[in-house]
């Protein structure tokens, strides 16, 4: 297909320009002007971009793309190496950060709490928050066994007493600072990707279990899903290629 038709397209699914987002959302980097073979990552690192290479893509779509507010603005080492590899094959850079996280059904959040099996889950009104209230309680100790099984790394667990779980808040990456947000909600437990020195403490005094489950662990699965969604509607190939990152 076109590639100013699957711009279209995903910017039309995510909604894109109703983002206020750190980082411009879509085409980042234009490659070639057809797409059929599309590669999807969490990041858009040197790593997936030789593995892109190599499997001949035409387009990578990632959730962590270039150019994010605050950085250097001169395309200059390692920036320059991996934008001058997605020029030299031709390979165009697509990439939704926000707009990927608060989708409803294929966003990070979205995809995660579905792992998790928490149903009936509901968003805050940005999309970015969401919680949902267990069928029983559960132990913060076997809801993050239940988050290594499932997404293959150990998380950081601060158990604030024994209290059962009633109700779970999360938001995938680097989200620590929504712990406030999910304590007002009433959540019992709250999980994202990262932690900060000043998690714990919060976490301790607002009485509310946390989880760090890492960054890029908790960031799989939408892109993963976007990809699919291409495929199934498009005459496109798609591959998710897993460049492991234990942050």
């Amino acid at each position: 297909m076109e590639l100013s038709a699957l711009v279209k397209a995903l910017d039309a699914e995510l909604d894109a320009r109703s983002f206020k987002d750190y980082c411009p959302n879509g085409l980042q980097v234009e490659g070639r002007s057809n797409v059929e073979r599309l590669v999807t990552g969490v990041t858009a690192s040197q790593a997936l971009i030789d593995a892109a290479i190599e499997k001949g893509a035409d387009a990578i779509l990632v959730h962590h793309g270039y150019f994010w507010k605050g950085e250097p603005a001169e395309i200059t080492g390692m920036k320059a190496r991996r934008i001058r590899a997605l020029l030299g094959a031709g390979i165009s850079l697509l990439a939704y950060h926000l707009p990927l996280d608060a989708h409803p059904s294929l966003g990070n959040n979205a995809r995660l709490g579905a792992l998790m099996g928490w149903d009936s889950a509901r968003a805050s009104d940005d999309g970015l928050l969401w919680y949902a209230d267990l069928p029983q309680p559960e132990t913060a100790v076997g809801i993050a066994g239940r988050a290594q099984q499932l997404l293959g790394r150990a998380p950081l667990l601060e158990a604030v007493g024994e209290a059962p779980v009633k109700r779970v808040a999360w938001c995938t990456g680097a989200a620590q600072s929504f712990l406030g947000q999910a304590a007002d909600i009433g959540a019992d437990l709250f999980m994202t990707g990262e932690v900060s020195e000043p998690t714990i403490h919060e976490a301790r005094e607002r009485g509310v279990h946390f989880i760090a489950a890492g960054h890029h662990a908790t960031e799989r699965y939408g892109v993963k899903a976007l990809g699919e969604w291409v495929a199934d509607r498009f005459e496109v190939s798609q591959e998710f290629i897993d460049i492991d990152n234990p942050a």
